[in-house]
Protein backbone atom coordinates (compact mmCIF):
# COMPACT_ATOMS: atom_id res chain seq x y z
CA UNK A 1 0.00 0.00 0.00
CA UNK A 2 1.16 3.60 -0.58
CA UNK A 3 2.21 5.96 2.20
CA UNK A 4 -1.00 7.60 4.31
CA UNK A 5 -3.51 5.45 2.28
CA UNK A 6 -6.85 5.60 4.21
CA UNK A 7 -8.57 2.36 5.03
CA UNK A 8 -12.24 2.37 6.35
CA UNK A 9 -13.18 -0.56 7.79
CA UNK A 10 -16.20 -2.06 9.81
CA UNK A 11 -16.04 -2.66 13.67
CA UNK A 12 -15.93 -6.59 12.82
CA UNK A 13 -12.16 -6.05 11.69
CA UNK A 14 -11.48 -4.70 15.06
CA UNK A 15 -7.38 -5.06 15.11
CA UNK A 16 -6.60 -5.68 11.67
CA UNK A 17 -4.17 -3.48 10.18
CA UNK A 18 -1.76 -2.98 7.25
CA UNK A 19 1.65 -1.50 7.44
CA UNK A 20 1.94 2.36 6.33
CA UNK A 21 -2.63 2.54 5.91
CA UNK A 22 -4.12 4.71 8.51
CA UNK A 23 -6.83 2.89 10.06
CA UNK A 24 -10.21 5.02 10.64
CA UNK A 25 -13.05 2.74 12.36
CA UNK A 26 -16.22 3.46 14.04
CA UNK A 27 -16.26 3.83 18.11
CA UNK A 28 -18.02 1.14 19.79
CA UNK A 29 -20.15 1.89 22.53
CA UNK A 30 -18.67 1.40 25.71
CA UNK A 31 -20.34 -1.28 28.23
CA UNK A 32 -22.72 0.90 30.85
CA UNK A 33 -21.50 4.17 29.06
CA UNK A 34 -22.52 6.43 26.19
CA UNK A 35 -20.43 7.42 23.10
CA UNK A 36 -19.02 11.36 23.41
CA UNK A 37 -20.09 14.05 21.13
CA UNK A 38 -16.80 13.69 19.32
CA UNK A 39 -17.47 9.89 18.93
CA UNK A 40 -21.15 10.17 17.63
CA UNK A 41 -19.84 12.84 14.84
CA UNK A 42 -16.90 10.71 13.96
CA UNK A 43 -18.80 7.67 13.42
CA UNK A 44 -21.68 9.87 11.81
CA UNK A 45 -18.58 10.82 9.24
CA UNK A 46 -17.14 7.31 8.60
CA UNK A 47 -20.42 6.29 7.84
CA UNK A 48 -21.20 9.04 4.91
CA UNK A 49 -18.35 7.67 3.26
CA UNK A 50 -18.45 4.10 3.84
CA UNK A 51 -22.40 4.47 1.97
CA UNK A 52 -21.11 5.43 -1.10
CA UNK A 53 -18.41 2.73 -0.95
CA UNK A 54 -21.70 0.10 -0.28
CA UNK A 55 -23.65 1.42 -3.17
CA UNK A 56 -20.87 0.87 -5.62
CA UNK A 57 -20.28 -2.68 -4.75
CA UNK A 58 -23.85 -3.38 -4.14
CA UNK A 59 -23.97 -1.97 -8.00
CA UNK A 60 -21.09 -4.07 -9.45
CA UNK A 61 -23.18 -7.00 -8.14
CA UNK A 62 -25.54 -6.62 -10.51
CA UNK A 63 -22.97 -8.48 -12.87
CA UNK A 64 -24.14 -11.79 -11.38
CA UNK A 65 -20.39 -13.05 -12.74
CA UNK A 66 -19.25 -11.18 -10.12
CA UNK A 67 -21.48 -12.69 -6.73
CA UNK A 68 -21.86 -15.88 -8.31
CA UNK A 69 -19.11 -18.78 -7.95
CA UNK A 70 -16.54 -18.34 -10.10
CA UNK A 71 -15.16 -22.16 -11.23
CA UNK A 72 -11.95 -20.61 -13.31
CA UNK A 73 -9.24 -21.49 -11.88
CA UNK A 74 -7.04 -18.28 -12.69
CA UNK A 75 -6.43 -15.56 -10.67
CA UNK A 76 -5.38 -13.41 -13.13
CA UNK A 77 -8.76 -14.19 -15.15
CA UNK A 78 -10.92 -13.67 -11.47
CA UNK A 79 -9.12 -9.97 -11.30
CA UNK A 80 -10.09 -9.77 -15.25
CA UNK A 81 -13.73 -10.16 -14.22
CA UNK A 82 -13.96 -7.86 -11.75
CA UNK A 83 -11.86 -5.16 -13.37
CA UNK A 84 -14.46 -5.57 -16.37
CA UNK A 85 -17.22 -5.46 -14.23
CA UNK A 86 -16.38 -2.44 -12.40
CA UNK A 87 -15.26 -0.77 -15.72
CA UNK A 88 -18.97 -1.14 -17.07
CA UNK A 89 -20.92 0.18 -13.41
CA UNK A 90 -18.25 3.27 -14.06
CA UNK A 91 -19.74 3.81 -17.52
CA UNK A 92 -22.93 3.27 -16.34
CA UNK A 93 -22.45 5.92 -13.33
CA UNK A 94 -20.86 8.24 -15.50
CA UNK A 95 -23.76 8.40 -18.06
CA UNK A 96 -26.16 9.11 -15.73
CA UNK A 97 -23.55 11.98 -13.76
CA UNK A 98 -23.03 13.58 -17.80
CA UNK A 99 -24.84 16.82 -17.98
CA UNK A 100 -27.09 16.89 -20.85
Amino acid sequence: MPEDTELLQDTGFHGFTIPGAITRQPSKKPKGKELTVEQKAENRTISQERITIEHSIGGIKIFRIVKDCIRLRSEEIRDSVMEICTGLYNFKTARRRAPG
